[in-house]
């Protein structure tokens, strides 16, 4: 495997050459595209005036819910959200007027002339208040095993409580983005900043009234995604293909960074209670919890996003009687939406809470707890919705991270130093993952490929997933020039493409590799099956035994005869035969995940192919007069199975954590009384900057962890890291109870910001 390639764009991205939709010519003049959204976060449209609007110099189309062709509905799985609003606007952000002019000067123009009448509804803007009006989109959901109501009863001990984690801005570098050419007999090039194009494609051919072999949608990267880029690329795809289906001229949306901000879902915010009960030891013998979710204003993937986090909310423990319920509450925010993890770190917090309560009450250290309830082998493998963890390294792990962060022995430095310092305290936290890796909705684990072989011995390569900056095609590339003996430079991996591999699922759920991967090794399977006898031939053998592609070793830019080492022919060279003797040099893959499923009804399955694990030990300063935090040093060890390409793993592993970490810390969604959006800008919504990365911040694989029958026996690592970050959140409660000496429990809600921290000083100070 070429272990130390860059990254494919890595010089078109220090150059500057490599080209967004932004950056994207067009063919002929492009018209500016622009969004006119609901300032009111339910209402009544009244009227809309656009007559004076339309006047407007350089104003080529203003179009309204009325104007659409086709259907008037954006919804990915229920339809449940217009595309334009027509009666009623259900959140502030939601479009309700469309904008084709020759510059942005003239859009905003247009805009300030369009008069729009409302007649203000009751909102409703918490989760607590959609909970008091019973505001659910659907019944709840419910995994279980055993009788946890009849074991809490004899537990020894028992806790309850709650927890509320935040929501997040996904806050990619390149906004919502799409450029759509129109083309003769109504056919639509787009495109789009998306995860997603066969979905994209799809809803646009639903709105434009077409048939989907009209549209093509085209992504050659996106300057980030983190999930906020799955359904909701989606909208600004739709409405730049009505601007240019109406004015026959291509259209270009860029939202600006306060509009995307405004418009777009978040992070789901969950509200978790539950109850616990344990012995002495700190062995969880029951527990109940509720998870609930804020959805926003229409289902988007609350459902499978809540799916996934009740799959998470036992983290990596064994739990013999428990129940998981789960519920989606409807509210006027924008539908939130996926975001890196899906559920998981939501599920995951309010589990590692619990633990963390635990050791407190029995006055144990956190990490002997975690220990003491994780998975192991027999019948402690088993997860509550049935599903035997395999392979299980969350033991060799801990044992591993114990030794190599000296835990116990920095808990003896950290327990003297909050001794001696009454204004700053510091806290260490041990916190473990493990994150089930498949779409929980079954049908969506499939991928396809499209491999060509030119004479010269160049490769080109087309696949359904899309880069987003992850490495996904680096990796890809990776992959097929160890299967084919050739260096990385000789294959070209080229812009995902609805036209060329159809009916693709979304980049997502941290499979991009998995299932593309093995898709490409698929088609490439099938040239060699193909080349196989011409060299044959070329070797001299006329059996097919002898043909058979499995005796052929592709390597150095070879192909040699496994069973005499002396014969070899150069790769092109093989190429350039099997052209001379008509043999197809062009091969479609395809792979689907095998043996997953969930029964959604009785709550059992195996929803996942295998299970990534992860631990992290982090150490943080908290100033408790400012509520300050520094992060002093983190520790993680992570299992990648065997890595493709450790650079881009061990990336993806740095910024899953920080990206963790702001949303435990820094990263605060805000809306007034009226639902507006406060935190809209840079200047109010605080992502993490150099100064939150760990200052020693150590990063292994887990040694000798291999995953069979995964591409390169490798393992995902898009989405489990930013689990890890929950350790930073726990250290920051360790110092906040090292203030009381660890004799009361710190009221800590997601995100720990400078005021949350210093609100649960002064709490743990009172008691």
């Amino acid at each position: 495997m070429n272990k130390l390639q860059a990254h494919e764009s890595a010089r078109q991205h220090v150059t500057g050459q490599a080209r967004y939709i932004d950056d994207m010519p067009g063919h002929g003049p492009v018209l500016y595209g622009a969004v006119v959204f609901s300032k009111m976060a339910h209402a009544k449209i009244a009227s809309i005036k656009i007559e004076k609007a339309l006047k407007t110099p350089g104003i080529k189309a203003i179009l309204l819910a009325k104007d659409i062709p086709g259907n008037n509905q954006m919804g990915p799985v229920i339809k449940d959200e217009p595309c334009l609003a027509e009666n009623e606007v259900q959140f502030i952000g939601q479009a309700v007027c469309l904008i084709a002019a020759e510059n942005k000067a003239a859009a905003r123009k247009a805009e300030s002339l369009i008069k729009i009448n409302y007649k203000p509804l009751k909102s409703i803007l918490t989760m607590e208040e959609a909970i008091r009006q019973n505001n659910a989109f659907g019944p709840e959901r419910k995994i279980a095993r055993g009788n946890p109501d009849m074991i809490l009863k004899t537990c020894e001990f028992t806790l309850e409580g709650s927890l509320r984690t935040g929501a997040q801005e996904h806050w990619y570098l390149e906004t919502q983005s799409a450029l759509c050419e129109p083309g003769e007999d109504n056919e639509m090039h787009v495109f789009s900043s998306t995860q997603h194009p066969s979905e994209g494609q799809a809803i646009i051919a639903d709105v434009l009234g077409l048939e989907r072999n009209r549209v093509t949608v085209e992504v050659r990267r996106m300057g980030g995604a983190f999930g906020g880029k799955e359904t909701q690329a989606n909208h600004t795809a739709v409405w730049c293909a009505l601007l240019s289906r109406a004015t026959g001229r291509p259209v270009r949306i860029t939202l600006p960074r306060r509009t995307d901000q405004i418009i777009t879902g978040k992070r789901h915010p969950f509200l978790i209670n539950y109850e616990v009960g344990f012995n002495k030891e700190g062995i969880i013998q029951a527990l109940k919890i509720d998870l609930n979710s804020d959805g926003g204003a229409a289902v988007d993937l609350s459902y499978a996003i809540l799916e996934r986090a009740m799959f998470h909310a036992e983290n990596a423990y064994y739990i013999p009687d428990i129940k998981i319920t789960g519920k989606v509450w409807k509210t006027n925010h924008p539908p939130n939406t996926a975001f890196r993890g899906f559920g998981g770190p939501q599920g995951m917090a309010g589990m590692e809470n619990i633990i963390d309560r635990i050791a407190r009450f029995l006055k144990t250290d956190a990490a002997i707890i975690r220990h003491r309830n994780f998975y192991n082998d027999g019948e402690h493998s088993i997860t509550p919705y049935q599903q035997k963890i395999e392979r299980n390294q969350l033991l060799n792990i801990y044992d591993r991270l114990v030794l190599a962060s000296e835990y116990y022995k920095r808990r003896e430095a950290v327990n003297r130093f909050n001794g001696r310092n009454k204004y700053k305290k510091k806290g260490l936290a041990l916190t473990p993952v493990k994150f089930g890796i498949s779409f929980t909705t079954s049908y969506l684990n499939q991928a396809g490929a499209l491999v060509h072989f030119y004479t010269d011995g160049s490769v080109m390569i087309n696949h359904g997933g899309t880069e987003m900056g992850q490495g996904l095609h680096t990796k890809i590339r990776d992959i097929a020039a160890n299967e084919l003996g050739l260096p990385p430079e000789q294959i070209k991996i080229t812009a995902t493409n609805t036209s060329k591999v159809p009916n693709t699922s979304a980049t997502a759920a941290s499979s991009g590799t998995d299932l593309n991967g093995m898709a490409v090794k698929n088609a490439i399977d099938k040239l060699k099956k193909r080349v196989a006898p011409v060299i044959a031939r070329k070797f001299g053998e006329q059996h097919s035994s002898e043909s058979h592609p499995g005796h052929l070793r592709y390597a150095n830019g070879y192909i040699y005869d496994s069973l005499h080492p002396n014969r070899m022919i150069k790769f092109n060279e093989a190429v350039g035969l099997c052209y001379l003797q008509r043999v197809s040099l062009s091969a479609t893959g395809y792979y689907a995940t095998p043996d997953i499923w969930f029964d959604r009804e009785k709550g059992i399955g195996r929803p996942f192919y295998y299970y990534a694990f992860g631990m992290a030990v982090s150490e943080v300063e908290v100033d408790i007069l400012t509520g300050a935090h520094t992060i002093l040093r983190t520790d993680i060890i992570h299992d990648v199975g065997e890595s493709i390409n450790p650079a881009i793993d061990r990336g993806q592993i740095e910024g899953g954590f920080i990206q963790g970490a702001g949303w435990c810390t820094t990263e605060e969604c805000k809306w007034d009384e009226k639902g507006r959006l406060l935190s809209d800008s840079p200047g109010t919504y605080k992502i993490p900057t150099a100064a939150d990365i760990p200052a020693d911040f150590r990063v292994q694989f887990l040694e000798g962890s291999t995953n069979p029958h995964v591409i390169s026996n490798s393992k995902a690592v898009g989405e489990p890291p930013f689990m890890l970050s929950l350790s930073v959140w726990l250290a920051i409660k360790d110092a906040i109870s090292a203030v009381a000496n660890h004799r009361a429990e710190p009221e800590l809600s997601l995100p720990a910001t400078n005021e949350v921290i210093l609100q649960a000083v002064e709490s743990v100070k009172t008691r």
